[in-house]
């Protein structure tokens, strides 16, 4: 293997030597108004296949046997106005332009504020379903990519099927994808679009100068002060999406003549709820950025943000709650004194800093090394109906009395098809059917009044709390360094290096926010006792119910840990290597990276059920996993408007925090069988570029081995000694994918002012094999594995978004600063999250083991095929306007979104409640499932208006 890199790497480069010529163009991009570099500047010579790009420095170089006498250079960039440069090229004379001044295109910059706030707005999401689209806003050349990032990422469309912890994201050279999920947390610097426009983005795994990157892609956002284009701008937002207002304030200072430069950005979001009910959005934003030029070679600055925020939370529902309610439904929230009090919210304070050196070690030599630290707390509250007392029997015998039922609205219990789920239901039946019909449309939501009431005694006074609010927290500590290298070895060879290193502390644990009335709760796991839900009880086996059996029966109030607590340490190293070669008929790169990520938990309580040893209290054992990675690609310039381009690689990682543990809430036991995951990915284009028609058209394939996914539920299938049904954790290693597809992108600028545009993806996203699957559970040793151990996924769609997505558009930009676009997006082959519970052996067996005597395998197939949901057309409309009056730019950017209303599912899961073959039988005979598919359901019509003012 080694030999045949050397020799593909002597053949790239004997060849590449033979191509370089020895006519040559050079020069530097700097903005008009600052003098600042612009890096990314597409540069070519018209009518030939000779072209370069901007370096960091805003360097560029074109060498080779170029077209003699007079050419025209064409120069252009997102954001920026185009121009056309008359040049006299002459062998054996180089022609050095320095500098090419551009202008700031104000009207597309405005456009491109307005795009990076509304998919900020769609990006601002918990789980992986949205992917980090915001990056693609750089790529404003592909019309694909644009498409994207505006239109398809409502449907939480994933470019090439992939999650956004596929992608890494950085800002100022910093990672910030998070260590449990691996995914970006966007609400730690949400609302700074305006420091946020200079973005950097490589698409797939082609070069990148800060890092190896990942298959999704690599953004880079730069948040330097020098970085910023001098002047101020002051915004209000209006929306039914997200918030419902937005103001925003920023100012940069530009780089001043002593050297300084600083810049500030304040916002504030707010909404009582946004489209669906009861989602509160309470979010503001701070940012500054100091940067001393120290000298010619070196510049500091520093970087901070702290953008605190709260949103109150919806979930999936079933299609009859939205039958009866809407898709505006939402059950976590309820009214108490008039106001609106959601049950599930998610608040965010992570404050963030960074200090930054840059330093010019040669001409044609940089090194940026970055400090980071971030710390602060994540909070996800839930309302916890476990409470109970502690009483004694006359002869001293302890005892628990209390838990009550699910106060959700939603309940299963409290609908309708809950009184109908009989074989023949009779008159009296239907009566409470319609009873629970009628009140949950006329409520439906959480009874605060009622929980309140719980929790106090006969006579009025605060009792033991059964209901309280609890915060599931991550207090995390993190401090990260490295550097990372850049240096032109030649004019045809650039080298990029970089390491780096990430620690984290993590501390995990449950805090009461809220007594709903009470004195205090009871810190026992009610279940394990095997209490029953009704308010019955029975006494305790030995120590099982307890949090902590080293503080037994623990009373806690607000603000105090309980149910769980631990920590969790990571480190990590990782280095790499990147050469790129670019010469008059093809450019290709080399690079590789190396690392090492380690995990540990340490309890820092005796969970009851997990006693003895090591089991939960005190440290596991280290997790350790050496990963590294291989890349390379070429662009072959067929000609100046052809071209094709290559980028292939394979790279191992370390599964994610949360993947590594089984139950890390109640013990230190690992993942079995657990490994690094390994993907294979290429990918390959043709590209067509002309003054008028841009378009590309990519094949793309990509396979992941080992991953492991754990999931949390109480189901019926999987049963106690007693027959009941638990509450398990189902582990699943060894998962196998497959990702496959063409994407397509085409723009035509047919007039001056109209550019028609279109768009498509289609593709299939695949599991490929039969993962290994087994359970644990609080309710038994050990692991649990049902049949042969498989979960049988061969050959089912990956859930997340659409498949296929098309569009059709166009924009018209007028010379008078006023402009707006129309598109029709279509979108097809989305899938639902398949149990992986219901489709292994258990679920042709009887609670005995033995196979159901009435098993029908044709009926069996219809059960467990996959649910494809609707095709659905969306049509947006976007424009805006602007003015200058004498300094000031005055404006508005719009949208319309889903102008007509569809409705659409953009996701949804199947319940593992009820997971076998008679179970579901039942369920399907039934005229409405009690436990039936739930579903994530797109908005109807939104808008969005900014209106700004830039000086």
């Amino acid at each position: 293997m080694k030999k045949l890199i050397v020799t593909f790497f002597t053949i790239f480069l004997v060849s590449g030597a033979m191509l370089a010529q020895n006519s040559i163009v050079k020069g530097r991009v700097v903005e008009t108004n600052s003098s600042e570099v612009i890096p990314s500047v597409s540069i070519s010579i018209q009518a030939s296949i000779f072209d370069a790009m901007t370096d960091a420095n805003g360097l560029f170089l074109i060498e080779g046997e170029l077209p003699q006498g007079e050419q025209v250079l064409l120069v252009s960039k997102s954001g920026f106005k185009s121009i056309r440069v008359p040049i006299n090229v002459l062998r054996g004379r180089p022609l050095d332009l320095n500098p090419i001044l551009l202008d700031i295109d104000i009207s597309a910059i405005e456009a491109q504020i307005g795009i990076i706030s509304l998919s900020d707005n769609e990006l601002d999401q918990d789980g992986g379903t949205a992917f980090n689209t915001s990056g693609l806003l750089q790529a404003g050349r592909d019309a694909f990519l644009n498409a994207a990032a505006f239109d398809f990422s409502a449907t939480f469309f994933r470019p090439r099927g992939l999650d956004n912890a596929n992608n890494k994201l950085l800002i100022n050279g910093l990672e910030m994808n998070k260590q449990f999920t691996g995914r970006p947390q966007w609400g730690n610097w949400g609302g700074l679009n305006d420091v946020q426009r200079n973005r950097e983005f490589s698409m797939g795994l082609s070069p990148n100068d800060n890092t190896f990157g990942d298959v999704a892609g690599t953004s880079n956002i730069i948040m330097r002060a020098s970085q910023y284009r001098q002047g101020g701008r002051v915004s209000y937002a209006s929306s039914n999406r997200s918030y419902r207002g937005r103001i925003m304030g920023t100012y940069n200072s530009g780089l001043l003549q002593n050297g300084w430069a600083y810049s500030f950005s304040i916002a504030r979001r707010f909404g009582d709820e946004g489209y669906q009910e009861g989602t509160l959005y309470d979010a503001n934003s701070f940012f500054a950025s100091v940067e001393k030029k120290i000298n010619k070679d070196h510049s500091l600055n520093f970087t901070a943000f702290y953008t605190p925020n709260r949103r109150g939370r919806s979930t999936a529902i079933t299609q009859e709650q939205r039958d009866l309610k809407g898709i505006k439904y939402n059950p976590n929230w309820g009214e108490q004194d008039g106001e609106i009090r959601n049950s599930r919210i998610r608040e965010i304070e992570e404050p963030i800093f960074m200090l930054n050196h840059y330093w010019n070690i040669g001409e044609k030599t940089t090194l940026n090394t970055n400090l980071g630290y971030q710390s602060g707390t994540i909070k996800n509250s839930r309302i916890d109906n476990n409470g109970t007392q502690l009483l004694s029997t006359i002869d001293g015998q302890n005892f628990y009395a209390g838990g009550a039922r699910n106060p959700a609205g939603n309940y299963y219990q409290r609908l309708p098809s809950y009184f109908l789920r009989f074989e023949n239901p009779t008159a009296y039946n239907y009566q409470q059917a319609y009873q629970a019909r009628e009140q949950f449309i006329n409520d439906g939501q959480i009874p605060w009044n009622s929980l309140y009431d719980a929790n106090i005694d006969a006579l009025g006074n605060p009792s033991y709390s059964t209901y309280v609010i609890q915060d599931d927290v991550n207090k995390d500590n993190q401090f990260q360094i490295n550097s990372i290298l850049f240096s032109e070895l030649t004019d045809n060879i650039t080298l990029n290096a970089n390491l780096a290193y990430r620690s984290l502390k993590s501390e995990n644990y449950a805090e009461v926010r809220d007594l709903l009335g009470g004195n205090g709760y009871l810190d026992i796991d009610n279940f394990s006792q095997d209490a029953s839900q009704d308010g019955s009880a029975e006494v305790a086996e030995g120590t099982l119910a307890q949090s902590d059996v080293r503080n037994p029966n623990r009373f806690v109030t607000v603000g105090d840990r309980y149910k769980y607590n631990f920590d969790l340490d990571v480190n990590v190293f990782s280095g790499f290597a990147q050469a790129q070669f670019k010469y008059n008929a093809v450019d290709f790169y080399l690079a590789a990276n190396a690392g090492t990520t380690s995990y540990q938990r340490t309890g820092l309580y005796e969970n009851g059920n997990f006693q003895g040893g090591n089991r939960s209290f005190g440290e596991s054992e280290q997790l350790n996993f050496s990963t590294f990675g291989v890349k390379g690609g070429a662009t072959y310039k067929v000609t100046g408007r052809h071209l094709i381009d290559l980028n292939a690689g394979f790279l191992t990682r370390a599964p994610s925090i949360r993947n590594s543990f089984s139950n890390s809430r109640q013990n230190n036991d690992v993942v079995v069988g657990l490994e690094t995951e390994k993907t294979q990915n290429v990918d390959l284009s043709y590209i067509y570029r002309s003054p008028i028609v841009k378009a590309r058209l990519t094949g793309f394939y990509n396979t992941i081995q080992d991953q492991t996914d754990i999931n949390f539920f109480f189901t019926e299938s999987v049963r106690d000694a007693d027959g009941d049904g638990l509450f398990v954790q189902e582990v699943l290693t060894g998962i196998e994918s497959r990702r496959a597809g063409v994407e397509i992108g085409i723009e035509a600028q047919i007039t001056p002012t109209i550019k028609l545009k279109g768009a498509a993806s289609m593709a299939q996203y695949v599991f490929t094999n039969n993962p290994n699957q087994y359970f644990t559970s609080d309710d038994f040793a050990g692991e649990r594995t049902l049949g042969d151990g498989t979960t049988k996924l061969e050959n089912l769609h990956i859930a997340g978004g659409p498949e296929n997505a098309y569009q059709l558009g166009f924009e018209y930009r007028d010379p008078n600063f006023w402009w707006f676009g129309v598109t029709g997006n279509y979108f097809s082959n989305a899938y639902i999250d398949v149990s992986t519970l219901r489709r292994n052996d258990n679920f042709a067996n009887d609670t005995d083991g033995l196979g159901f005597n009435d098993y029908d395998p044709e009926i069996a197939t219809q059960l467990l095929q996959q649910e494809q949901f609707d095709d659905y057309t969306l049509v947006n409309v976007v424009g805006g306007k602007s003015w200058k009056i004498k300094q000031y730019f005055v404006g508005f950017f719009a949208t319309i979104n889903n102008v007509f209303n569809t409705r659409y599912r953009t996701g949804g899961f199947e319940d593992s409640r009820i997971a076998d073959y008679r179970g579901l039988v039942e369920e399907s005979n039934r005229e409405t499932a009690v436990f039936g598919n739930r579903y994530f359901f797109g908005n109807g019509t939104t808008y969005y208006l900014n209106f700004y003012v830039r000086f």
